[in-house]
Parts: structure tokens; C-alpha cells; sequence
């Protein structure tokens, strides 16, 4: 299926099911915003990488706006509906300010390995607790895809995007979990040090044993 969306381009990811909150304030942005609410019509927030637009990007549904200002000025709240491949951008539209695109929607699998996300949630809630984090998520484990869990497991925009590119969710699980496990021994590591720096200078009791 293809068909044309309004874009709003930004640098960040957005997966489908995310719940984003936007605050609206560019002219061309207004209008794409007042038009989208009031036809209930989706718009793409594709990725912005080096200043430059990707080729994938995010469906989004506008659920409510928020809050207008008294100059115009919006705050809303979306979500992400499913992906997309840009295939061409139109930059000049009759009338409107925004830009556009014409977009098709590729097959995404979403089934995974059960077990393989049991281990990554695991790993993950070490990583957090490494970092002294709390992070409580709206549904249970069973629930739980790649997608709820991406934007916690500190990836880069660029490797957000790289899983964003990924329209299986077994390979998703397996993206995410070779990015715990390389980043979880630096941490370790960071932790260790910070606690031979807090000990450098306090009353230590040390032994050694006795050497021949």
C-alpha cells in the first residue's frame, strides 16, 4: 500500500505503540497539526540523522490536543501507529506549509522468542539497576515488545534507528541484546572505578599473606 502522509521531520525515533508528547510551535507545524485533528488523518515523523531526512520513519495518530496557547502554540499527545518507507518527499504543496511524502508501509513481524525477551528483560533491569535507575513499564513482561523497551536500554540515535530498520522482532531481541551485553561490562567497569576513587584516602585494613 502506498499513499501520501504530511511529514514533520524531527531527530529522533519513534516506534510504533510510543506514546509522544510534542509541543508545536513552528507555523508550518500548526497548520499540519489543526489540519491532521481536524480530519483525524495520521502524519510521519521520519528520522533526522546529520541534518539529513531518512528514508524510514513512524506513522503517528494525534489523540488529543493538550493545551493551544494564546499565540497559537500547541502541546499534544501521540502515538506511534507502524512504520514506513519514504519513497519520495514533496516539499512544495499547494497551500500548505508543511511538506509531504509519498510513503509505503513494509510487513512487520511482530512475533519474537519468548525466552530470548524473558533474558533481555532481565539483563535489562541489572543494566538499570547498574545505573541506579527505576524504570516501570505500563504492561506486564508477556506484553513487553523491542519496541516499549528501546529507548531504555541507552542506545544512540543512530542505533535507535538502525533497530527502527528492523521489521522482524526476533532480530529486534537479538539487535538489542547484543547491545546489553557490550555495554553492561563498561559499566561494570565505570562502577569499579568509582568506588576506588571513594576509597582513596580512607583507613583501609589490608593483609597479605605470607610470602616465601
Amino acid at each position: 500500500m502506498t499513499n501520501f502522509i504530511p511529514l514533520f521531520p524531527l531527530n529522533i525515533v519513534v516506534y510504533p505503540g510510543e506514546q509522544l508528547n510534542l509541543h508545536i510551535f513552528e507555523p508550518r507545524y500548526k497548520q499540519l497539526i489543526q489540519e491532521c485533528f481536524q480530519d483525524k488523518k495520521p502524519f510521519g515523523i521520519p528520522t533526522v540523522l546529520q541534518g539529513q531526512i531518512s528514508e524510514m520513519g513512524t506513522l503517528v495518530d494525534i489523540l488529543s490536543i493538550e493545551k493551544e496557547h494564546e499565540n497559537g502554540e500547541m502541546d499534544i499527545i501521540t502515538t506511534g501507529v507502524k512504520v514506513f518507507t519514504l519513497l519520495e518527499i514533496i516539499k512544495d504543496i499547494p497551500n500548505k506549509l508543511f511538506m509531504g511524502g509519498i510513503v509505503t508501509y513494509p510487513n512487520n513481524v511482530a512475533v519474537g522468542i519468548d525466552h530470548k525477551m524473558n533474558n533481555i528483560l532481565e539483563t535489562l533491569r541489572y543494566f538499570h539497576q547498574l545505573l541506579e535507575l527505576t524504570k516501570e513499564y505500563k504492561k506486564e513482561d508477556a506484553d513487553l515488545t523491542t519496541y516499549d523497551i528501546a529507548h531504555h536500554v541507552g542506545m544512540s540515535l543512530e542505533q535507535e534507528y538502525e533497530l527502527l530498520q528492523l521489521l522482524r522482532e526476533d532480530q529486534r531481541q537479538e539487535y538489542i541484546q547484543r547491545h546489553l551485553k557490550k555495554i553492561i561490562p563498561t559499566i561494570e567497569e565505570l562502577k569499579n572505578l568509582k568506588k576506588r576513587i571513594q576509597m582513596n584516602g580512607h583507613f583501609r585494613k589490608l593483609s597479605i599473606e605470607d610470602l616465601d
